[in-house]
């Protein structure tokens, strides 16, 4: 029952906003608006975003987010051999990823996508600094965590890596993504 809703959210603008009320959920204004997207995990790759997600952003930069640390303290699946990434706040840390800009509906089927409305993810609305060093505020998932990280799938984990080499993100947060075990 709660996949056919979020099915219904993503494709009814009228139904999601009773939907994202119900669930406290911010919503982009109109289905035309343009909103910015802040990925960090697997939606960084142009295989997760665009093929399997089916995004089409209008535009795509680097993005740094300051006072959050990256994370791999979900449980993925199989339990035990991934975790997925997460982000937590850490004043002294900072997370490189990928602005999109992408339209208030696409923002609605990304939700769906992520599981919203429900499931682990929340969105939150942050300040992420562009290569330019402009402040964009933009869309990004935060979940409850576990109080220690695991290890993602040496998959996800390529992932990562192969959407922060092809974004041209910062040599040294490659380098620490290359620095990251992976579950055996």
């Amino acid at each position: 029952m709660r996949i056919r809703w979020r099915t219904l959210t993503a494709k009814s603008w009228i139904a999601s906003r009773w939907v994202y009320r119900l669930h406290d959920l911010e919503r982009v204004g109109r289905p035309s608006d343009r909103a910015w997207y802040f990925a960090y995990g697997s939606n960084m790759h142009e295989r997760v975003f665009l093929d399997r997600r089916g995004m089409r952003p209008l535009e795509s930069r680097i993005g740094r987010l300051e006072g959050y640390r990256l994370r791999f303290n979900l449980d993925g699946r199989p339990k035990g051999k991934a975790a997925p990434a997460n982000i937590c706040a850490d004043a002294s840390a900072e997370v490189w990823g990928v602005l999109y800009q992408i339209t208030g509906r696409d923002m609605l089927h990304l939700n769906a996508t992520e599981g919203l409305p429900g499931g682990r993810y929340h969105p939150n609305w942050l300040n992420v600094e562009d290569a330019n060093g402009r402040l964009v505020k933009a869309m990004t998932y935060i979940a409850e965590g576990n109080a220690n990280d695991g290890h993602p799938s040496l998959r996800y984990l390529s992932l990562l890596r192969e959407g922060a080499r092809a974004h041209g993100l910062p040599e040294a947060w490659v380098r620490y993504l290359d620095s990251v075990e992976p579950a055996v």
